[in-house]
């Protein structure tokens, strides 16, 4: 059977045709679309997302012996004397995928009525066109090699500030839009103090930015900031849940783990801003670097972060190729943006990735001495290293052992002295192997050289970094786009393959990548900063209804998007305002003040030291919440409650949500009710009239000066509180401190 759907978004450009037609019900519409369809960007998104599942790359899966993902170029296909009724350049009304689009047939007509898919009038039209215009063809984007695009001519010269701006308002020419006016001072300095440190600035950093008029001024807070301790720890907290860090090793009974060290490796790297390119490369193959350092050896533990079971009477091969493949997975995701699991049972439905091709790249990870079951009280299996008292004091001085402690053991990669042998696990199943593969890469993202690479992990980590591959680059820094404007240049970061969005601004995603891959050498400090000091980023969030009429979800950018903090800036941003935080970096995992008795409830039994949850006391309250305990079937409330992911597995894009438990817990929860007293009292303590103690206190949490209708409904807050509660004034000031703390601009950064 042949089913052809198409996407509902086509690409867009200047020269835009309507139409008249009509639908099965004979009712007139008018449908739009460009004149030239362009097959990467208009056709194949629908062809992978309706009829590769029956005519796609599973050879296994597919029907008719009829191939629509034209992997190998349209021509080998119209060439095939069986496919010239398929698609009929030369009389196009009588292409078969034509007839049976505009088929009034039930037993003739596709998409099939079984299928549950239905055509608009828009998509016939757009496939006919594609047909008429020649079914023109060229591999999937993501898979060419990213070219240097000349940064384009717009009529927003004044506007622009670096290239950046080059590409976004060449957007808004063909869109018709314009570009917001500049953020105020003051919200631009929260919004680039949280997306680079993660928290929020002091009144007396607000007051210096204002009152520093040079023409730098910005340019000088972003310097301080990307030199800030800080910065590592904000860096390291998106890593976290790409890296799937845990302070616990999941399954049943959950039992506690030692990793930290490799957190703090992290936060030491993003600080000394390692290169991207080492950074990966350590982590992926530190070990098997020749005279590999201890702190290399360290940063490979980043393939241990899987969850490792200590139930009794499992089956031990089966959990050990549970965690090869997670490393497979993991790392295909982070560094190729590719669904790779999708042919761990299977070739892939909708990319051309075949099963042998998944066991290939998991041979990379195959090689490891470890068990797939471990004894309870178990740490760090093996492979591990330990880090003694001496070598934080020389080469691994970043590692923050406390003084109770004269070492720390954690786990690590060790390629294993004998080779062991991959097989392709029929449906993935441990116990189906078929036949041998020898370790290699997808051959349709570049065929991996082993005249250039030797065949293990090290090779791998250079094969991503080859000048020729065509999606590293591409990957990451769409990733770091996602960290600033909250939505990547491609919105499924995850997913470069058919099934991802196609970017909307293709040119602007390739002169990022080339120029950070070939001008800034992997220097993610250098590209950051190109970021936000583009006017792009600088934008004012306040909507313009003119551009929200041609571009509702601003995917063009004609304004900064709002965004939610993260967790973990919410809780941050509560204590770093209320002066409670305590700024220390690195270090074990700390355990602050969570609902009583949560992990009893919860535990499958087990548990080991995990058993209860039994809180820390003194500073280790109030550190940062990238050193919060993370117990993997139970982490921290406050935080699941804001949309930080559980951590089983790599998360490349967390969910957004807004919900009245939300705001329950910032209500309620003893971390904010502490925060909102504390500095309650610090500010009404002060020699201050109502009135400017309300301005301190609005300052200090939103970073912004309150107008005079808020001040006004603020001063009104009190008084009703007062009179409704039969209370004094400082009881009042506690609660307006609470409703600031819930306020959605609080929980915003822009």
């Amino acid at each position: 059977m042949l089913v052809v759907v198409f996407f509902k978004n086509i690409s867009s450009g200047p020269d835009i045709q309507t139409i008249k037609v009509s639908n099965n019900k004979q009712q007139d519409v008018n449908a739009k679309f460009t004149d030239i369809v362009n097959y990467n960007f208009d056709v194949k998104p629908i062809l992978s997302d309706k009829c590769y599942t029956c005519h796609g790359p599973d050879d296994k899966a597919r029907q008719a012996d009829l191939r629509l993902d034209f992997v190998n170029g349209i021509s080998d296909f119209l060439n095939n004397d069986t496919n010239h009724s398929i698609i009929d350049l030369n009389n196009p009304q009588s292409s078969e995928i034509i007839k049976r689009i505009y088929s009034n047939d039930k037993g003739y007509f596709m998409p099939p009525p079984e299928s549950n898919l239905k055509l608009s009038v828009n998509e016939k039209e757009i496939l006919k066109k594609w047909i008429e215009q020649g079914a023109k063809w060229d591999s999937h984007w993501s898979y060419n090699k990213p070219e240097y695009p000349k940064p384009p001519e717009t009529s927003h010269s004044a506007w622009i500030n670096n290239e950046i701006d080059n590409f976004i308002s060449k957007k808004f020419d063909q869109k018709g839009l314009i570009p917001s006016e500049p953020a105020s001072k003051e919200i631009l300095l929260r919004r680039v103090f949280f997306d680079i440190i993660g928290l929020p600035p002091s009144i007396e950093q607000i007051d210096s930015f204002l009152e520093d008029n040079s023409e730098d001024s910005y340019e000088k807070v972003v310097d301080r900031l990307l030199s800030s301790e800080s910065y590592g720890e904000r860096m390291a907290s998106i890593w976290m849940d790409l890296s799937r860090y845990g302070d616990s090793h999941g399954y049943q009974d959950d039992t506690e783990r030692v990793m930290w060290p490799w957190r703090d490796w992290v936060i030491h790297a993003y600080n000394k801003n390692l290169s991207y390119d080492k950074f990966m490369k350590w982590q992926i193959a530190g070990d098997m670097i020749p005279n590999a350092t201890k702190e290399q050896i360290l940063a490979s533990g980043f393939n241990r972060n899987h969850k490792i079971t200590q139930e009794g009477g499992v089956i031990d091969e089966e959990y050990r190729v549970e965690y090869v493949a997670d490393r497979t997975i993991t790392t295909s995701k982070i560094m190729m943006g590719l669904t790779l699991e999708c042919a761990r049972c299977h070739t892939h439905k909708y990319d051309p990735i075949t099963h042998d091709e998944f066991f290939s790249f998991y041979s990379f990870f195959n090689n490891i001495d470890e068990k797939g079951q471990i004894p309870y009280g178990v740490t760090a299996p093996k492979p591990n290293m330990t880090v003694k008292k001496e070598d934080t004091e020389n080469d691994l001085s970043f590692v923050k052992l406390p003084d109770s402690l004269d070492n720390v053991t954690l786990m690590v990669m060790k390629e294993s002295d004998k080779l062991r042998k991959t097989y392709v696990l029929n449906r993935g199943r441990y116990d189906s192997p078929t036949n041998e593969v020898k370790p290699n890469t997808p051959e349709i993202v570049l065929p991996f050289d082993d005249t250039k690479y030797s065949k293990n992990r090290l090779g791998l980590s250079q094969w991503f970094f080859d000048p020729e591959n065509p999606l590293t680059s591409r990957v990451v820094v769409n990733r770091i786009w996602q960290q600033f404007f909250g939505v990547g240049i491609v919105s499924t970061p995850d997913d470069f393959g058919s099934q991802g969005s196609k970017p909307f601004n293709p040119e602007l995603l390739d002169w990022l990548a080339y120029t950070y891959q070939n001008h800034d050498k992997w220097d993610t400090k250098k590209f950051i900063k190109r970021i936000v000091m583009s006017s792009t980023y600088r934008q004012s969030s306040k909507i313009n209804y003119d551009n929200q009429k041609i571009d509702a979800d601003n995917t063009y950018l004609a304004n900064y998007p709002r965004q939610k903090l993260t967790a973990e800036m919410i809780r941050d941003n509560a204590l770093a305002s209320s002066g409670m935080l305590v700024n220390k970096i690195g270090g074990p995992s700390v355990k602050p003040m969570q609902p009583e008795g949560l992990w009893n409830e919860v535990i499958g039994g087990g548990g080991g030291s995990l058993a209860f949850y039994v809180p820390d006391s003194g500073e280790n309250l109030f550190r940062r919440s990238l050193y919060t305990f993370w117990k993997r079937t139970v982490p921290p409330p406050s935080m699941m409650i804001f949309d930080a992911p559980t951590r089983d597995d790599c998360v490349v894009v967390r969910q957004k949500t807004s919900t009245p438990l939300q705001s329950l817990a910032l209500m309620n929860d003893p971390q904010y009710l502490m925060a909102a007293e504390h500095l309650s009292n610090k500010i009404f303590e002060k020699k201050l009239s109502q009135t400017e103690k309300i301005i301190k206190l609005y300052r200090t949490i939103t970073s912004r000066s309150p107008n005079n209708f808020e001040i006004n409904r603020l001063k009104d807050y009190i008084k009703d509180f007062q009179q409704t509660n039969n209370t004094d004034e400082r009881d009042a000031f506690i609660s307006l401190t609470q409703l600031i703390y819930n306020l959605d601009e609080t929980t915003q950064k822009s």
